[in-house]
């Protein structure tokens, strides 16, 4: 969905703005009213999924449950306007830098945006509250109308179920004994994983392509409906779809892999790769958007990753 505006009013009693900066534009919107019905969320899960494990959270059925390695090293990020001139001046690393390189450790990621029945199943065992919005869409399609706090709750939530499960496989199980964490991805992790080692401009190379890619379209699809061979890592939908949240608060580059945000003090986080109703400019590896953490909104999603703290 690309920037075309400012919606402002009043919601049931609510009088705080919530802002959402999509690429530099700015947007006023409001939460809708959260709600807490766990019955809602049970009758939202199916009783099977083809490709995913209803015994597991309907996570996807394979080897590490939809999480694929991500190697560590160093990697470019940004964007050099001489090899993308559709970058946007906030992916610049610095006043005399086009592009920088991080350092990164090594970590895990999901394959696909966090669905609609993995969020229901979240929803359903603790009673979570809401936005109706969230538990309407089809089970494989990606959750959205879900806030940057309601991400990382499910986040935590899997952590623990995935801890205190026996059938969790050992490579997770181990990584998260060692200290490793669920949560969302940051920028930088989840720049890595959509453009690869070589910093190419979309996941698939350096020129749009709406045959893999979910965007210029009038809605989301189920994850995964793009095979994407080029893409790294066999990873899905990391352009299009929804917007994926990150952990990383919107601040100017150059970045830092220290660097954490602050829930009471950083009004606005990154989130990356576009949506369905985004152009072909706003779903690029390097696109920065950023959101209000309380905003749910029906083109932003997640996916998460398991990584060391």
């Amino acid at each position: 969905m690309g920037p075309t505006g400012t919606v402002s009013g009043w919601v049931a009693g609510l009088a705080a703005l919530i802002t959402l900066i999509v690429v530099g534009a700015l947007w006023v919107l409001f939460p809708a009213s959260p709600v807490s019905d766990r019955l809602v969320a049970e009758q939202t899960l199916p009783e099977s999924l083809p490709g995913f494990r209803e015994d597991a959270w309907f996570l996807p059925d394979d080897d590490l449950l939809g999480f694929v390695d991500v190697p560590g090293g160093s990697f470019v990020m940004g964007s050099d306007p001489s090899e993308d001139p559709l970058a946007y001046p906030n992916e610049r690393w610095s006043p005399t830098r086009a592009q920088g390189t991080v350092e990164l450790p090594g970590f895990l990621i999901g394959r696909y945006e966090v669905t609609v029945a993995q969020f229901s199943r979240f929803v359903a065992e603790i009673g979570y509250a809401v936005d109706d919005q969230a538990l309407l869409g089809p089970p494989d399609h990606p959750v959205s109308s879900v806030s940057w706090t309601d991400a990382l709750a499910y986040a935590r939530w899997l952590e623990q179920s995935l801890i205190a499960s026996p059938n969790t496989p050992e490579q997770i199980a181990s990584a998260l004994r060692d200290g490793w964490r669920i949560s969302l991805p940051t920028e930088a992790q989840w720049e890595v994983a959509a453009r690869g080692a070589d910093g190419r401009v979309y996941p698939w190379g350096n020129s749009p392509d709406p045959e893999l890619a979910n965007y210029e379209n009038t809605g989301p699809r189920p994850v995964g409906s793009f095979d994407c061979q080029a893409c790294p890592l066999g990873l899905a939908d990391m352009s299009g779809n929804v917007w994926k949240l990150t952990r990383s608060p919107n601040r100017a580059y150059p970045y830092d892999p220290g660097r954490s945000g602050n829930p009471e003090a950083d009004a606005l986080w990154i989130m990356r790769g576009g949506s369905f109703g985004d152009p072909a400019r706003n779903v690029r590896a390097a696109t920065r958007g950023a959101v209000a953490p309380g905003s749910r909104r029906p083109f932003i999603g997640f996916r998460v990753v398991i990584a060391p703290f």
